[in-house]
């Protein structure tokens, strides 16, 4: 299926939320409004790699929107430092654009699926299980639900929280660590109890499979697929797995 594709960008205190809205090239002749999908990007990610999912989604017929977090990596074209970034910051973000995406006149704000990969997962779920009644479903891709023991382990290694440190290449501000440690994610699951998608590879070493299946546990309607032998990421016939399951999630439960 052709798509229009353009850039959309959103506000958060003055500061600007980059971001790409795919729409299927026939949706203005049908004036059926389809499911809309934001796919929230992992850390230190960009649009690069989400936005081929996004293409795919609206090739199979969904809005889909993928955008780049405030200060969300060393290459985004949304504003802020990465100093300045935590999961409660870039679910600020996320609001911000549910709240954007869900006025467009193409979308049906009850049709509203959220996808994260990694700690864009951990911070799709934050939101979802905030704003339970915005959110139709929940798609989260190997969740970095780990990254609050990765906070904590740390801090004790460091003995303390320091101002500015460098993880995995990336300059963080002490409110990264203070606010991963701030709550405990598996605490908010419960409150979203709406259809959910766990997809996780069994030999991802920086994310371990345990974690997601805890969360298929206290979420009260989830899913968890293994992908044999993926590991943090989804390539070839991987991805193409996760893309079906995804659509199919999508068909599956979206508003008729």
């Amino acid at each position: 299926m052709e798509i229009i594709q353009k850039e959309l960008s959103f506000y958060r205190d003055s500061k600007r939320i980059y971001g790409r809205l795919y729409l299927p090239a026939r949706l203005s002749e049908t004036g059926v409004k389809p499911p809309a999908v934001i796919l929230s990007h992992g850390f230190n990610g960009d649009i690069s790699g989400i936005g081929s999912f996004a293409g795919e989604f609206a090739g199979a017929g969904c809005i889909a929107y993928a955008y780049e977090f405030i200060g969300g990596g060393l290459n985004v074209q949304s504003d802020g430092k990465t100093t300045e970034m935590s999961v409660l910051t870039e679910a600020e973000d996320l609001k911000c654009v549910m709240d954007g995406i869900a006025a467009l006149p193409e979308v049906d704000p009850d049709n509203l699926f959220l996808m994260g990969e990694s700690q864009g997962g951990f911070v799709s779920t934050y939101a979802a299980a905030e704003y339970p009644d915005k959110v139709r479903g929940l798609i989260a891709l190997f969740p970095a639900y780990v990254l609050q023991d990765d906070a904590r382990a740390r801090v004790r290694r460091n003995h303390s929280i320091p101002d500015i440190e460098e993880v995995m290449g990336v300059p963080l501000g002490r409110i990264y660590t203070e606010d991963a440690g701030s709550f405990d994610i598996y605490d908010r699951m419960p409150a979203y109890k709406s259809p959910v998608l766990l997809l996780h590879g069994t030999a991802d070493t920086l994310v371990p499979l345990r974690y997601s299946e805890r969360a298929a546990e206290v979420f009260p309607h989830a899913v968890l697929i293994k992908i044999p032998g993926a590991g943090h990421g989804f390539v070839g016939r991987e991805r193409e797995q996760a893309m079906e399951e995804m659509l199919r999630f999508i068909r599956e439960n979206e508003r008729q």
